[in-house]
């Protein structure tokens, strides 16, 4: 199971001790979540503060663009350091051709389903993908109740996966905490995204280790 605490959640005062916090963690990924506030109700941020995490960052920067028409800067979230980016499948008219220019950027390729948008819209275009990023919760604000539902989605994600005999990783963001870690890896969960959980936490290097720790007892 990889770990990715989403920044967005860290202390912006003292982000730098955040990040060297992350890198001295066992968390696999940085989660960066770009908002637009127009796609979701919220901002958050763009380039220059992604550019900055990158250069202190000792691990790969996850990237999720909650954007309209994200086709207009993929390169540059390349430039600024991202290293896997996820589109919104809600926000993407010609999705196969934005995967492919994602591709064409030499980064990992994800589509993110909001709530209510079912996994089998996917089928088509699964080969293609490097991971799916399931949102158990609603896209904008963090601290939300996790969606129990999500679990089925999850599920037949995976089942859609195995079915075609492909690598594609799934990625869970929203209410991920220790009391479901387990159970999203049983549904079939490959990453785990935490922010309160990690950054709300009084140790958050070890409730790092202990969400790796649940989820691979499961």
């Amino acid at each position: 199971m990889l770990i990715a605490p989403s920044i967005l959640s860290a202390n912006f005062n003292n982000l730098k001790d955040d990040i060297e916090m992350i890198n001295q963690s066992d968390a696999d990924l940085f989660h960066l979540d770009v908002m637009d506030g127009m796609f979701v109700p919220n901002i958050s941020f763009g380039f220059p503060v992604i550019r900055a995490i990158s250069k202190l960052a000792e691990k790969p920067l996850d990237v999720h663009l909650m954007i309209v028409d994200p086709d207009r800067y993929l390169d540059r979230f390349v430039e600024a350091g991202a290293n896997l980016i996820s589109v919104h499948f809600e926000a993407c008219i010609h999705l196969h051709r934005t995967i492919q220019f994602l591709k064409s950027l030499n980064v990992k390729s994800g589509v993110a389903l909001n709530p209510h948008t079912p996994v089998h819209l996917l089928e088509d275009i699964l080969k293609d993908l490097d991971f799916v990023l399931i949102m158990s919760v609603n896209p904008g604000y963090g601290g939300q109740k996790f969606i129990d539902h999500s679990l089925n989605k999850i599920e037949k994600l995976r089942e859609m996966i195995l079915e075609q005999g492909l690598p594609t990783l799934i990625e869970v963001d929203g209410g991920v905490d220790l009391n479901n870690a387990a159970s999203l890896k049983s549904a079939g969960a490959d990453i785990l995204v935490a922010g309160n959980t990690v950054f709300g936490s009084v140790n958050p290097l070890n409730t790092i280790a202990l969400l790796k720790r649940q989820a691979d007892q499961a």
